[in-house]
């Protein structure tokens, strides 16, 4: 780690480059059914028994619905210049189609410009894993009416929204909601299967094309990316079955969802099977309608994978060398702490020769805060954000074009699965109270960004 580790200062970077933070509606904002907001799939799946590790819920959440100016003024205290959020789409249409709910409507109104009254740049990511749940009943991700769905969501809030708002995100992390959501069951809709991932893949990708072209229509001068996970794929040894599993590891987890965006289609050469797709899911027209030309990709790469051949394992015959065997520095998830992952992801997106800029849209780490005469100290997630910083840096001075970089996040949140336990925030928040403390990683963003 130590190489990424050298001291910086924010014009190291570029007088351009943007510092922001990131929330997301159903981690945050509570109010799961004020003002008209319809049910999403995440209020069904944190209502069943055991899917919630500390089997809480997001009822409330940080109640950013009702205290969004006192965390603005947070974001602002802190330094940041862009604040990146979500919408809600059950908020803005509870039946997922039809009629609109001018509450919700009126709410993001109130959020945009109280971001603009601070001076910060509002990125609004248009779908953040919370698809209504009305939608889910006719099949989700995996029906193909989702995709019509979405481009009249998308159409709605850039009409609403697109005079006041430049910077766009269309989905955030497809390979997350569809692999935890509809192949593993983990995460909502709590779905297990191929049958049910390979579809959701196809439609997902539909219909973030779609969205953005419906952006670049109605949006005039709008900025428009997507968020994409991914982690830098290391083979465990260097024989040649550990080295061809990497391979497949990373057209699954890095190349799945960026090369058709790219117009190369699927990475089938590397992991055929994905070839289901095309003969099972897809229509002849389909092929034309997966790429677009984004202005920017988001890079949201939170660890490596150390991969090796498993031949005992169905469908990929890979497995991952978890982190814990391996004795490394790791979060309180027990994720791999690794600057060199998000340089070598950074240097891997570069490679493409279409490839628009990058923005780091997501980073930041877990770890158990403690408080010290009403201070919390969190040097742990300092050292992450210098590590992973530093890597941006080597990388940006190397040629790569990232031109920002969005800490996840800005108070602590519903993680998920993982519930209230798994705190990422630069602010500590008291879920009973509902109080915020900065954290000294938040001080410290305050320290680089406002010297």
């Amino acid at each position: 780690m130590k190489q990424f580790t050298a001291p910086f200062h924010r014009r190291d970077f570029g007088e351009d480059f943007l510092w922001g933070v990131t929330i997301s509606a159903f981690q945050n904002e509570g109010a799961h059914e004020k003002d008209g907001k319809g049910k999403s799939i995440w209020d069904d799946f944190t209502g069943r028994k055991g899917k919630i590790k500390d089997g809480t819920h997001a009822q409330t959440a940080t109640d950013f619905y009702n205290r969004y100016p006192e965390d603005l003024l947070l974001v602002k205290q802190l330094g940041f210049k862009v604040f990146r959020f979500s919408i809600s789409w059950p908020r803005i249409l509870p039946k997922g189609i039809g009629e609109v709910n001018p509450a919700g409507i009126a709410f993001y109104h109130r959020l945009i410009d109280a971001c603009l009254e601070l001076g910060l740049i509002p990125y609004v990511t248009l779908y953040h894993w919370d698809l209504p749940h009305a939608l889910e009943m006719k099949g989700g991700w995996c029906h193909r009416g989702v995709i019509f769905a979405f481009e009249e969501y998308v159409r709605i809030c850039v009409k609403e929204y697109g005079h006041k708002v430049k910077n766009w995100v269309v989905l955030n992390e497809p390979f997350g909601f569809t692999s935890l959501g509809y192949m593993l069951g983990v995460h909502a809709p709590g779905k297990f299967g191929l049958s049910y991932f390979f579809p959701a893949i196809h439609h997902a990708l539909l219909a973030q094309a779609a969205g953005a072209k419906v952006i670049r229509q109605e949006g005039e001068g709008a900025n428009i990316g997507t968020a994409f996970s991914c982690s830098h794929i290391l083979p465990y040894t260097q024989n040649e079955s550990d080295i061809m599993a990497a391979r497949r590891a990373d057209a699954l987890f890095n190349r799945l969802f960026l090369e058709p965006v790219l117009g190369m289609g699927y990475p089938v050469n590397d992991f055929p099977l994905l070839r289901r797709i095309e003969r099972r899911y897809a229509l002849w027209r389909d092929w034309d309608q997966l790429a677009f030309d984004f202005d920017f990709i988001g890079v949201q790469t939170y660890f490596p994978l150390v991969i090796r051949r498993n031949a005992f394992m169905p469908v990929v015959g890979i497995s991952e060398v978890k982190a814990r065997y391996r004795k490394v520095p790791v979060t309180a998830l027990g994720w791999e702490i690794s600057g060199a992952g998000m340089y070598g992801m950074l240097k891997q997106f570069a490679t493409y020769s279409n490839m628009p800029r990058l923005m780091v849209t997501e980073s930041g780490a877990a770890f158990a805060d403690s408080m010290v005469n009403g201070r919390i100290h969190d040097a742990d997630r300092i050292s992450y954000y210098e590590e992973y910083l530093g890597a941006v840096l080597k990388a940006k001075r190397e040629g790569v074009r990232v031109d920002g970089y969005f800490a996840w996040t800005l108070t602590d949140n519903f993680e998920w699965a993982e519930g209230y336990k798994a705190r990422f925030g630069l602010v500590h928040v008291d879920m009973d109270t509902q109080q915020r403390t900065i954290k000294d990683s938040g001080y410290w963003f305050r320290d680089l960004l406002t010297e």
